[in-house]
């Protein structure tokens, strides 16, 4: 039997289900709060207290939610192709955990809001019990005042590039699940897999701005259309 690889990308709209605000529309988590004022280096630079309160309370908000069934059924979607001889990569531009917690092992490329990265020494650690919006973690490596939340803001460089860009190339199904389709580079990979050869899904419930007549399309919740697609790959990989 042919072996596959599955290369899935996942955008703010497969958390949604589970209550985390997206990004962008009505309701979005940047309504009433400029990206500037929150989400650039130069924020940090000039305002640490408030973007240090922001990302705290948006993990503290995570512990309120759970991972839904899109997230448990891609990680039985791996744990099924792996069975099986297939390859499987998850990437996520989402900095929440619920992938994590869902049973997946994702490959963040905006980063964590549950690691800390230090910008003197560069000493990256894992951060869960620190939850004070008024009080700065300083760095146990190093001594730095204060470490920043490991994200990746706009004008920064997302993380894993090499490796993402390694697997897309080999992936014989794509698939972007929740994602706008205009955040660069991850809009980019689904024309990169297309051209590939590469069997092209996107799900979600509005069709995505890179969207191609080529890809099949699922409209639909995450939580609705994300178990199914998954049944269905499996079934159709068996064959």
């Amino acid at each position: 039997m042919e072996r596959s690889s599955v290369l899935v990308l996942t955008g703010a709209g497969i958390s949604a289900d589970s209550g985390v605000a997206t990004f962008r529309g009505a309701g979005g988590l940047w309504e009433g709060k400029r990206i500037e004022d929150v989400a650039t280096p130069r924020a940090w630079r000039r305002d640490p207290e408030a973007v240090w309160r922001f990302y705290q309370l948006r993990r503290a908000a995570l512990a309120t939610v759970a991972p839904n069934a899109a997230h448990v059924a891609l990680a039985e979607l791996e744990r099924e192709l792996a069975r099986r001889g297939h390859a499987f990569t998850l990437v996520t531009q989402n900095v929440d955990d619920l992938h994590e917690r869902g049973g997946s092992e994702p490959l963040h490329m905006h980063g964590t809001l549950f690691h800390l990265r230090c910008e003197a020494c560069g000493a990256r650690v894992e951060d869960r019990e620190h939850v004070d919006p008024a009080a700065f973690v300083p760095c146990a490596a190093c001594g730095f005042e204060r470490m920043r939340p490991d994200v990746v803001w706009f004008e920064e460089l997302p993380y894993h590039l090499d490796a993402i860009d390694a697997r897309l190339t080999r992936c014989t199904h794509f698939a972007a699940i929740g994602t706008s389709g205009h955040v660069w580079p991850a809009a980019g990979y689904l024309a990169t897999a297309r051209a590939l050869h590469a069997r092209t899904f996107v799900l979600g419930l509005e069709a995505p701005e890179n969207l191609d007549p080529r890809d099949e399309f699922r409209a639909g919740r995450a939580v609705d259309v994300v178990p199914t697609w998954c049944a269905e790959l499996v079934e159709a990989l068996a064959r």
